[in-house]
């Protein structure tokens, strides 16, 4: 069966994407209830914000702790941590306590150790305000206040709930900082036409790759600050949904190591992100070009190669850098006659540790 197959799942998924940006937006903008728990931040009701989530879930946090962990609540005495939810319950569970609110991503509500957070949470004290895609989740039914994204059911592979995760989540960021929610509604508004007018080339995109990702057995993908969600769920969705070995991590990271072992069969996607740091990504994405190690520069572009993202305001990005990684899986697949997104061993929800 072709991998471009279109009873393909997975591939249905990634052209929904724009619908379901569309719907989260709407819903959000309807607003937000959440419980008086920003205010209770900004009166210093809690003294310790925990980030926590589970594969996409966790990666997805990113944009929201580099935004926290730079907003003024930190010379507050606000400590901001960010933990995959498996360890915080085994190994760090005494962050749990009475003046702690827990910001809980999980798109089923319900995955084995969210369930076992919630229970937590509970027994010490701790809020927990939840961001899921299921409504009557445990998540959304436990938490003192959520954010209900409009993704829909989903294949297998997470993308459409990621990209929505991503919206609710820049919604909370302005909840919790201050910042003015009808400005990010406004500025969000054009992100589901620009997800649909990149996507709407994904043939020409995912046969150019397979050229350029032919014989290629190892997948990098680097970038620094937001764009490190796109890196670290590009790294784990390569994996499940073509079978291919791939790695997200920091650009600086890459050089700690990695870079020694690179070679024609291996690919670097390397996000531009935004400053101060733009600069020291193109200059690791010129160095690879030096080695003649194939790399693709993903970057806002005239939209000519899968690599060119449409423009978006510096808050938005992060939803549109996955786009190009996405369509890596799908070239990735057919290129090895699988159908991208097809499991074999596990399903869409994690009901074991």
């Amino acid at each position: 069966m072709s991998a471009y197959d279109p009873l393909s799942g997975y591939l249905r998924d990634i052209l929904d994407q724009p619908a379901a940006l569309e719907a989260t937006r709407q819903g959000l903008e309807n607003g937000l209830e959440l419980n008086g728990l920003p205010q209770r931040l900004a009166a210093g009701d809690f003294n310790t914000l925990v980030l926590t989530g589970m594969g996409s879930s966790y990666h997805v946090l990113q944009p929201l702790y580099y935004t926290l962990a730079g907003y003024t609540l930190a010379g507050r005495g606000l400590a901001v941590v960010l933990l995959e939810t498996g360890e915080l319950i085994h190994h760090a569970a005494q962050v749990l306590h009475t003046r702690t609110l827990v910001v809980a991503v999980s798109q089923s509500g319900r995955s084995a150790e969210i369930v076992r957070l919630l229970d937590a949470a509970a027994e010490r004290g701790a809020s927990v305000l939840g961001v899921t895609n299921t409504a009557g989740s445990p998540l959304q039914q436990r938490s003192a206040a959520h954010i209900l994204t409009q993704a829909g059911a989903e294949f297998t592979v997470s993308c459409k709930t990621y990209l929505s995760a991503l919206l609710g989540l820049r919604w909370l960021a302005a909840a919790l900082t201050g910042e003015s929610l009808a400005a990010v509604g406004e500025a969000a508004r054009p992100i589901a036409g620009a997800a649909q007018a990149y996507l709407a080339h994904w043939p020409e995109y995912t046969a150019r790759l397979e050229e350029r990702l032919a014989g290629v057995e190892h997948l990098f993908l680097v970038g620094r600050g937001a764009s490190l969600a796109a890196c670290g769920t590009g790294g784990l969705i390569t994996k499940e949904s073509a079978h291919v070995h791939a790695e997200g991590m920091s650009s600086a990271a890459l050089r700690h190591g990695p870079l020694e072992m690179l070679d024609a069969h291996c690919f670097v996607g390397v996000f531009a992100g935004e400053e101060p740091t733009r600069g020291l990504n193109r200059r690791l994405y010129d160095e690879l070009a030096s080695y003649a190690i194939p790399a693709g520069w993903i970057d806002s572009g005239p939209g000519a190669d899968a690599c060119d993202l449409p423009a978006a305001p510096a808050g938005l990005r992060p939803i549109l850098e996955i786009l190009p990684v996405e369509m890596m899986t799908l070239a990735l697949a057919h290129l090895r006659g699988r159908r991208a997104g097809d499991f074999s061993r596990g399903g869409k929800i994690t009901l074991t540790e």
